[in-house]
């Protein structure tokens, strides 16, 4: 990478593992735990319900996903539903995102990353997914050639992302607008029906492109 990507993402305020708790009831999931990598590792961050995470996981059995949800109710509901799928590729986690893949998702280790329908965090857009420094230290977990898939019914949080993977975190990125009929998660269903737009973001992790974590 040019010295651009260097200068401008390392130029923000430095992200600071170190001063994150490990989850309650943490656990680091075989296929991280042992190493082995026989399938891709695919992350998603806020699963909800699970409709996303069960899905993929059925329609890609060469790939292992974690999908970790924070809410509780929300939780509970996708660990039921993912009981009763039984799907070997599919691990299902209740934890705050970010301190579970501080303490538990090696540099360099994940294929694809899965972002769906964040809180847009309107009134503190500090709090945004590429505002933070923390997205930093995820673009260390990625793969070269890895991807982080970010998708949003508010345009005005899509145009911020687009800029700000542009600008400051120096990835090649492409947007579009999801298709009317897709049916991902329950939010992307309620938004489609309603007539609403939802965009994506699809960002992608060159080779040889440097984190200050990636050791």
């Amino acid at each position: 990478m040019s010295d651009n990507n260097e200068l401008s993402h390392q130029q923000t305020r430095a992200f600071q593992p170190q001063k994150l708790s490990p989850p309650r009831n943490f656990v680091i999931p075989n296929i991280i735990k042992e190493n082995k990598y026989n399938a891709p590792l695919i992350v998603e961050i806020g699963a909800g319900k699970g409709k996303h995470a069960l899905s993929f996981a059925e329609q890609n059995p060469d790939k292992h996903l974690i999908a970790i949800e924070r809410t509780r109710n929300k939780f509970d509901a996708f660990a039921k539903l993912a009981t009763a799928q039984n799907a070997l590729n599919l691990d299902a986690i209740h934890a705050d995102a970010i301190a579970w893949i501080v303490h538990a998702v090696p540099a360099n280790s994940v294929a694809k990353i899965f972002i769906l329908y964040p809180n847009p965090e309107q009134h503190n857009p500090n709090q945004q997914w590429l505002n933070m420094p923390f997205f930093e230290f995820l673009l260390s977990r990625l793969q070269d050639d890895g991807e982080v898939v970010l998708a949003t019914n508010i345009e005005a949080y899509m145009d911020n992302a687009e800029q700000q993977a542009t600008q400051i975190w120096c990835l090649p990125n492409t947007r579009y607008k999801v298709p009317s009929d897709s049916q991902r998660t329950h939010f992307e269903v309620k938004y489609l029906a309603r007539g609403e737009t939802c965009w994506e973001l699809n960002i992608h992790k060159p080779k040889g492109y440097k984190t200050r974590f990636d050791d």
